[in-house]
């Protein structure tokens, strides 16, 4: 991907994940155009980045989406990257019923925000010279958490819809990548200043790293092992993985 001279849309960005990307990006000489619900953090973010925008949405509301993706496509007719960034990460329990408002929310801003919002701007992306869309999933996707089994599913479902929206692009100028991110310092599950989680920056490099390259899949290498865990062994893995987890609980 040419990391230069692009019009970039991210969602999410004014914490965490999104704004680091936002924020690397912008340097690197992009017109950057942040979005979420907090006002406040969108405002700090650009405050911090002279020359970057911002935009409220909300991308579990398809009117939000809708009012935004005209606005950008009238304000930034030069727009060709999207970045499918926001998300939420609830703590659940499959074997006991599940909060019917947890299940809505997560798969509402997780699966279908980022479906709808490629939606709405993929005719616009198909018109530019060279454009891209990136949807960041998870290495949750492939090796599940299950105390986020919700969030997983979500992620999960994000690579397959990747993959098929990659093939049906094939023809145009639209790349389709998908970040991979393993457990990363951010606010997600109160991780900041979780030791066992990666640091942001260097995950960030990383990211930036594999952008650069034509990689489809971006990962980090503490990601590559989580997502290659599929296969004839993925069940006895996936049952370790989350033993392991239990042992220092998360939340601890």
């Amino acid at each position: 991907m040419n990391l230069k001279g692009n019009t970039i849309f991210i969602t999410g960005g004014g914490s965490g994940i999104g704004k680091a990307l936002a924020e690397a990006l912008h340097k690197l000489g992009n017109k950057v155009i942040i979005s979420g619900r907090r006002r406040g953090r969108l405002a700090q973010t650009i405050e911090a980045n002279p020359g970057m925008d911002s935009i409220e949405l909300d991308v579990a509301d398809p009117q939000s989406i809708r009012r935004v993706t005209e606005e950008l496509v009238a304000k930034y007719p030069a727009l060709n990257v999207l970045i499918n960034n926001a998300g939420i990460m609830k703590i659940d329990d499959a074997s006991t019923p599940i909060d019917d408002d947890l299940i809505s929310r997560t798969i509402t801003t997780n699966l279908m925000g980022p479906i709808r919002l490629t939606s709405a701007l993929v005719e616009h992306m198909k018109k530019q010279e060279s454009a891209a869309i990136l949807i960041v999933s998870s290495v949750l996707g492939f090796t599940p958490m299950a105390m986020t089994a919700v969030y997983s599913s979500t992620k999960a479902a994000l690579h397959s819809y990747s993959q098929s929206l990659r093939f049906k692009l094939k023809n145009t100028p639209v790349r389709v990548l998908e970040i991979i991110p393993p457990w990363v310092r951010t606010e997600l599950l109160n991780s900041s200043e979780e030791p066992r989680a990666m640091p942001l920056g260097e995950f960030l490099q990383g990211t930036i790293d594999a952008l650069a390259t034509d990689a489809d899949e971006i990962l980090v290498p503490q990601a590559k092992f989580l997502r290659d865990q599929q296969g004839p062994q993925e069940a006895s893995f996936v049952n370790s993985f989350n033993e392991q987890l239990e042992q220092p609980s998360v939340l601890a």
